[in-house]
C-alpha cells in the first residue's frame, strides 16, 4: 500500500511540475507507445526525448532497447528493473533511486526487431557527444555496421566538439562513407566517392560495392534506366528461362509427372485427346496427345527445347544499378577499380613481406649449415637438432628469469656456448674420425639427431613448450588495412641480418676466418704454414653448432617448442645451403630469399593446400639444380675444382 501512494505522488509530481520538464513526464506523454511501439509510429516519441536533451535519456534508451523497463500496471509509471525470481528491483528513471516489487503488478515492455533499431538510431545521438570517449567510440562502431541515412546529420554535428584526435578522424571517415552512400546533392556524393580512392580499407570498399549494388532484371525490349550490364542468357539457358517464368514472361515448363496427371484428368471414353489409351505406352505419344489437349486450351501449351532457346534468346537480361544516378555509379565503378588496383598492389607488397620473412627464417636455419656443411663438406643431419637445443634453453631460462626480455638477452648467448660446446664434443668425438667419408658421416650424424631428440623428450616431454616473446614484440607493425607484419618476425630479420655481418666478418675480417678458408681451400698447405686443421675443423663446427642455437632462440619464439622442431628445418635448410651455393655465405642468403619467396607465392597460388606448395617448391628446386648445380652463387677458383 505504501508502493502504491508514493508511485501516486511521483505521478503527481510529474504531472504538477512540467514545466521543469523530467523524463518521467514525457514517458507519460507517450505511454501509449513506449508500452506498445510501433516501427512507424515511435519516431515522434523519441523525438520529444532527443529534444529534451536530459542526461537520463541515454540510459533509458540502452534499458528499453534490451526490454529492461517496466511498467506499474497500477500507477503506470515506467521504471528500469531487473528481475530475479518473481523479484523486481526497480531504479526511477529520474532519479535512480532503487526499491524492490513483485513482478506480478508489473508488464515488461518488450520492443520488437524493427523498435530497437530505430531506438539504437536515436541513441547514437545521444552517444556520439557523450562525454565517455568509449561510449562515442561505441556509437561509432555501431553507425559503423549498421550505416543510414537518418545518422549523417547527427554525426555532423557532433563533429564540432570532438577534441579526441583519432575519434575524430573516424567521425570524418564514417561522414565520408554516409555522404558517398545517403547524400541529398549529387556533386556531393561524387566528391565523397572520389576521395575514397586512397582508402584501401574494407569497409570503403564495402560502400563503394553498396552503392554499385544492382538487381538482375528481364525484359522483352530493350530497357532503359541505369544499366549495369547486359548478361548473356545463353551461359545457362535453363536458369534464364526460369528467369522468363517467374517475370510472366513465358509459360512454365511442363514436367513429365504433368503431363501424366493431365492426360489421366482428360480421359474420354478410353482415349486422350483421340489416342486410345493403349498406345499412350512412351513419352513421345504422350507429349502428342498432350499438345492435342494444350491446342483445344484444355491444358498449359507445352514448352519444348526450341521454344525455350527461342524465348531466352529474344529477351533482354540484364543487371540494373539500384542507384538511379548514372554520374554516381560511374564514379564509384571508377573509383572502385582504383581501389582494387592499389589493393592489388598492396597485396603484392604484403606477399613479398611474408616472403622476405619466411627467407629469413630460412636464412637463420640455414646460416649454422652454411659454415659446417659449405665449408667443412660435413653433411650434419643433427643441425636440426642444435636449434632445438637453442630453443629449449631459451624456455628454461625463460623459467629462471620471468622478466621476458632480460631473459631473451641472457638467452642468446648462453645458447650460442652450450651448442657452440655440444658441437665441438661433436666433432671430437665423432666427425673427425669420419672426414672424406660422407656417407658414413650421414649415418652417424642422424642418429645422433635420433638420440637427441629422445634425451629431449625424456627431459621435457612431448608436449610444446612455450618460448614467449617480450610484450614489446607483441602485435604487429600495420602500414595499412592490407599490409602488416609481426615485429616477432622482424625481430627474427634484425637477427638474420646481424649473423650475417657477424659471420662476414669472422670469415674476411679476423684471423679465425682467414685460417678456417685456408684449411677449407687446402689443409696441408695450411698446416705446413703452422696452422692445425684440427683444431680449426674444431672451431668451425663449433661455430656453424652455435649459431644454429641462437638461430633456434629466435625461431622458438615464431614456432612452437618441441623435440621435434629441428626436423622441420632441416630439409629446408640443407636446399638452402645448396641451391645458393655451397660454401658461400652470400650464397646462402640467395638461396634463403629464392626458396621463401617461391614457397610464399606458391602458397598464394594454392592457399587451400600447404603440403602441396612444399612439393612443388621441392620439385622447382631439383629442376633448377638440374640447369645449374654448383647454386646461385657458384664457387670459383681452387674451391670451384673441389
Amino acid at each position: 500500500m505504501v508502493r502504491i501512494l508514493l508511485s501516486l505522488l511521483c505521478l503527481l509530481t510529474s504531472v504538477g511540475f512540467a514545466s521543469a520538464q523530467d523524463l518521467q513526464s514525457i514517458l507519460q506523454t507517450h505511454s501509449d507507445e513506449v508500452a506498445k511501439p510501433s516501427r512507424n509510429s515511435v519516431g515522434v516519441m523519441l523525438d520529444d526525448l532527443v529534444t529534451s536533451g536530459l542526461p537520463q535519456v541515454p540510459v533509458f534508451l540502452e534499458r528499453w532497447a534490451d526490454r529492461s523497463i517496466w511498467k506499474d500496471d497500477t500507477t503506470g509509471l515506467f521504471y528500469i528493473a531487473t528481475e530475479a525470481d518473481d523479484t523486481l528491483t526497480l531504479r526511477n528513471v529520474d532519479t535512480g533511486e532503487e526499491t524492490t516489487a513483485s513482478s506480478d503488478d508489473f508488464s515488461q515492455m518488450r520492443p520488437n526487431g524493427g523498435v530497437r533499431r530505430v531506438i539504437g538510431t536515436a541513441l547514437v545521438q545521444f552517444q556520439l557527444s557523450d562525454t565517455n570517449p568509449e561510449r562515442r567510440q561505441a556509437a561509432l562502431e555501431s553507425i559503423a555496421r549498421r550505416s543510414d541515412a537518418s545518422q549523417l546529420e547527427p554525426l555532423m554535428a557532433s563533429l564540432d566538439g570532438e577534441e579526441d584526435p583519432t575519434l575524430r578522424a573516424r567521425k570524418e571517415q564514417l561522414i565520408n562513407f554516409l555522404t558517398a552512400r545517403f547524400g541529398e546533392v549529387p556533386e556531393e556524393r561524387i566528391k565523397a566517392i572520389e576521395s575514397l580512392s586512397s582508402d584501401t580499407s574494407v569497409e570503403a570498399r564495402a560502400v563503394l560495392n553498396q552503392i554499385l549494388s544492382v538487381t538482375t532484371a528481364v525484359a522483352t525490349e530493350q530497357p532503359e534506366g541505369n544499366i549495369a550490364s547486359i548478361l548473356d542468357p545463353m551461359a545457362d539457358p535453363s536458369a534464364s528461362y526460369e528467369k522468363l517464368v517467374g517475370a510472366d514472361l513465358a509459360p512454365a515448363i511442363v514436367s513429365y509427372s504433368d503431363i501424366r496427371a493431365a492426360l489421366e484428368a482428360n480421359i474420354v471414353e478410353g482415349r486422350v485427346g483421340g489416342i486410345p489409351l493403349a498406345q499412350l505406352d512412351d513419352q513421345e505419344t504422350r507429349s502428342d496427345a498432350y499438345r492435342v489437349l494444350a491446342d483445344a486450351g484444355t491444358v498449359p501449351p507445352l514448352v519444348t527445347p526450341d521454344d525455350i532457346t527461342t524465348a531466352v534468346q529474344d529477351a533482354v537480361f540484364y543487371e540494373l544499378y539500384d542507384e538511379d544516378d548514372v554520374a554516381i555509379t560511374d564514379a564509384a565503378r571508377a573509383t572502385l577499380d582504383e581501389v582494387e588496383t592499389r589493393v592489388g598492389w598492396a597485396q603484392t607488397l604484403d606477399l613479398a613481406l611474408d616472403g622476405l620473412s619466411l627467407a629469413s627464417i630460412y636464412f637463420l636455419a640455414a646460416i649454422g649449415l652454411a659454415i659446417t656443411f659449405g665449408q667443412m663438406g660435413v653433411i650434419n643431419m643433427a643441425h636440426g637438432e642444435f636449434i632445438m637445443m637453442g630453443a629449449y634453453t631459451g624456455y628454461v631460462v625463460q623459467l629462471i628469469i620471468p622478466d621476458y626480455t632480460v631473459s631473451l638477452l641472457v638467452a642468446l648467448p648462453l645458447a650460442f656456448a652450450i651448442t657452440f660446446g655440444a658441437g665441438v664434443a661433436m666433432e671430437r668425438l665423432v666427425i673427425r674420425h669420419l672426414y672424406h667419408r660422407p656417407l658414413e658421416t650421414l649415418l652417424a650424424t642422424f642418429g645422433i639427431s635420433i638420440a637427441l631428440q629422445q634425451i629431449a623428450k625424456n627431459i621435457f616431454g612431448t608436449q610444446a613448450r612455450p618460448l614467449t616473446s617480450p610484450d614489446w614484440l607483441g602485435g604487429a607493425l600495420v602500414i595499412s588495412d592490407v599490409i602488416q607484419i609481426s615485429y616477432i618476425r622482424i625481430a627474427i630479420f634484425v637477427l638474420a641480418l646481424m649473423f650475417l655481418f657477424i659471420l662476414l666478418y669472422i670469415l674476411k675480417r679476423t684471423r679465425l676466418g682467414l685460417e678456417v678458408r685456408a684449411v677449407t681451400q687446402n689443409p696441408g698447405m695450411a698446416a705446413s704454414m703452422g696452422i692445425n686443421p684440427g683444431r680449426i675443423n674444431m672451431m668451425t663446427f663449433g661455430l656453424g653448432s652455435g649459431i644454429a642455437g641462437v638461430a633456434g632462440v629466435g625461431i622458438g619464439l615464431y614456432a612452437q617448442v618441441t623435440s621435434e622442431m629441428g626436423a622441420n628445418y632441416i630439409v629446408q635448410s640443407f636446399m638452402t645451403v645448396v641451391v645458393g651455393g655451397v660454401g658461400s655465405v652470400f650464397g646462402t642468403l640467395a638461396g634463403a630469399g629464392l626458396i621463401g619467396f617461391l614457397q610464399k607465392g606458391i602458397e598464394w597460388l594454392n592457399p587451400s593446400n600447404t603440403l602441396a606448395a612444399q612439393t612443388y617448391m621441392i620439385l622447382f628446386i631439383i629442376l633448377f639444380i638440374q640447369f645449374r648445380p654448383k647454386g646461385i652463387v657458384a664457387p670459383k677458383g681452387r674451391a670451384a675444382a673441389d
